[in-house]
């Protein structure tokens, strides 16, 4: 794009404008500041935008270049769909009663030339999250044939009944339609009480879980049953344990040992992955010698003063968690993280030399660049923070990486094997 979009406001009834009287501006941390104009992309398909109630856009007045309010309605900001990463929030004044926002991303958007904009990129070319490639039909077909071919089987129902029907999680759907990564559940404890949980929520808070939690412990023999089939039939195969959906499952690892010592009696194919805290590495290395491939740990930091006030560990530390990556590494696995992006913080100056050290130490393979799904401002006073230091923009700290660390990946999901050992850059889209 040549020219900044506009500014777009809601009136609180679901329909949304553009003011043409002011360009969009971007949030890093606490601050609005413009959008370069080549950081601009159409919205991609699978995106959404939302109203911000309580909240008031902040734009540049396209006459005399000064920063304002847009007092016409409610301020906009987008989610963006997997596999992109976005640059910068949303910028607004949040009045007092404003109620807090709900666990979705909060991107920047404008409006120009009839299109919206987002400042992003699109950071994987994997298409196995893209909305055109779901079937309500095939989804609903593959749970009543798997419900049908495992009566008893309480982790395929869980995944049919809450999170393939109920709540449209895009990896239990792929699992329903035969193809690509399967979700395994396993654990409904947690050893970390993260203060953007999207499984659990306090009570007294002010916001709610966007799902339900498991509720049982599946055994070795209800893993085996269902994942066996899927390594062996379904192309570029990854069996995951760790979801959205559930606590931490290395707080279950000597039933996860168990399933994967028995899936690989079965069948050497596809790819066995973790998505965890990091939380045990002594735990992490018995699943390593077991059979794991790859690990993925998630993190809103790299500095353990940030880490810690969100994720609020129990009988863990930081330093547990780089272990883990390193056992993984050592072990021959693929190591990843899950890195929940925030700008302003997670490009500052200070994140950027932590994660720099990070990935020299750890040798760390990926990096996966995951939007934040979080109320800004409710974070960033959870954390208590209240200035975020020299910013460096997301654009310029992947470029930095990229420069420094030519063999780190960037990306949004889980590789399978036959990207992990052969050429990583092919078989993208996974047809």
């Amino acid at each position: 794009m040549n020219v900044s979009p506009y500014i777009m406001y809601s009136d609180g009834k679901g329909n949304i404008f553009e003011d043409t009287s002011l360009y969009v501006v971007g949030r890093s941390g606490w601050d609005a500041i413009p959008i370069p104009e080549d950081e601009w992309i159409e919205l991609p398909e699978g995106g959404n935008l939302y109203e911000l109630p309580g909240r008031r856009g902040i734009g540049i007045d396209v006459n005399t270049g000064e920063m304002r309010l847009c007092e016409k309605g409610w301020a906009v900001a987008a989610f963006i769909p997997p596999a992109h990463t976005g640059f910068y929030l949303a910028a607004y004044e949040t009045a007092p009663d404003a109620p807090t926002l709900p666990l979705f991303c909060y991107t920047a958007a404008g409006w120009h030339g009839d299109k919206f904009y987002v400042p992003a990129i699109r950071i994987e070319q994997d298409i196995r999250q893209e909305c055109a490639g779901f079937s309500d039909n095939k989804v609903k077909s593959g749970v009543s044939h798997m419900l049908e071919a495992y009566p008893h089987n309480r982790l395929v129902q869980h995944l049919a009944n809450n999170c393939a029907l109920t709540y449209h999680c895009p990896a239990a759907r792929n699992y329903f339609m035969g193809r690509w990564e399967c979700p395994i559940p396993s654990s409904p404890a947690c050893n970390a009480n993260c203060v953007g949980c999207i499984s659990f929520q306090p009570e007294e808070e002010t916001i709610v879980s966007t799902q339900d939690r498991l509720t049982f412990k599946p055994t070795a023999a209800e893993i085996v049953e269902f994942t066996v089939p899927h390594l062996e039939t379904a192309p570029y195969p990854i069996v995951s344990f760790g979801q959205g959906c559930e606590g931490e499952p290395l707080l279950m690892w000597e039933t996860i040992r168990e399933s994967i010592l028995e899936i690989r009696k079965h069948t050497p194919k596809g790819s066995i992955n973790i998505n965890t805290n990091g939380s045990k590495p002594a735990a992490v290395r018995e699943l390593c010698k077991a059979g794991l491939n790859s690990i993925r740990v998630s993190m809103n930091s790299v500095r353990e003063h940030i880490y810690t006030p969100y994720y609020r560990p129990n009988n863990y530390t930081f330093a547990d968690i780089i272990e883990s990556i390193k056992v993984v590494r050592e072990s021959g696995g693929w190591a990843s993280i899950n890195y929940f992006v925030f700008p302003g913080m997670t490009d500052s100056v200070e994140e950027y030399e932590a994660l720099r050290q990070v990935i020299i130490e750890t040798g760390l393979n990926m990096i996966q660049w995951r939007n934040f799904n979080i109320d800004p401002d409710w974070y960033l006073g959870k954390l208590g923070v209240t200035e975020t230091g020299d910013c460096l923009g997301m654009k310029q700290m992947m470029e930095l990486l990229r420069d420094e660390f030519p063999d780190l990946k960037f990306g949004y999901f889980n590789p399978p094997i036959e990207r992990i050992k052969g050429n990583y850059e092919a078989d993208f889209a996974h047809a």
